[in-house]
């Protein structure tokens, strides 16, 4: 039997808003995977978001108890603000990440969780930082703020808040080389 491609939907479009130097307002993109029977949510956003991720998945025709795993990418609160939703989904963060009670821990630097979808360990914006890495139609990488915005990948620019710089950029380096579109934790996905 052939599998199908795996799918990708936006649960909600993230946002980032700064002044300068300082982010004045936050909210992560939220996104549907569908490959093989396995369904998974990476990052649920910020409770702002609740609403447009609920309609999402109504649209979908998906339930949230029908969603297998989340992955959160990092242990940001714009990032899992609705955790909550997905009470039947098994959760998935990287080692390096805190609090992972509760969470199954991912301890290698890749792991795959469904035909065709891939963990990767992108630190840099935080150790434990993770993007999610598609093959389907295209290659996609749901990255997080490994990559947050478009712009970041274009100017090969280190999220504004990274423990180390060249860290952060050979994780966006290393997005480039896999990915035809970058799904970025706060933004349109985009052609790299």
């Amino acid at each position: 039997m052939e599998m199908t491609p795996p799918t990708l939907d936006m649960l909600t479009v993230g946002l980032l808003v700064k002044d300068g130097d300082v982010i004045k307002e936050a909210h992560s993109s939220s996104t549907l995977l569908r490959s093989d029977g396995v369904t998974v949510v990476v990052d649920t956003s910020s409770r702002e978001r609740r609403d447009s991720i609920v309609d999402s998945l109504r649209g979908l025709d998906v339930r949230p108890e029908e969603v297998d795993f989340v992955v959160t990418t990092h242990a940001h609160h714009d990032h899992m603000g609705n955790d909550d939703l997905f009470s039947a989904a098994e959760f998935i963060m990287h080692r390096g990440e805190a609090p992972s009670e509760g969470r199954t821990v991912m301890e290698d630097d890749m792991m795959q969780i469904a035909p065709n979808v891939v963990l990767v360990h992108t630190p840099g914006h935080s150790r434990g930082s993770i993007s999610v890495f598609v093959e389907g139609d295209q290659r996609y990488a749901v990255t997080g703020d490994a990559v947050p915005l478009e712009d970041n990948f274009r100017r090969m620019q280190p999220p504004g808040i990274h423990y180390d710089r060249e860290v952060a950029l050979q994780s966006i380096k290393r997005v480039g080389e896999f990915a035809d579109i970058i799904v970025p934790g706060h933004g349109f996905p985009f052609p790299a």
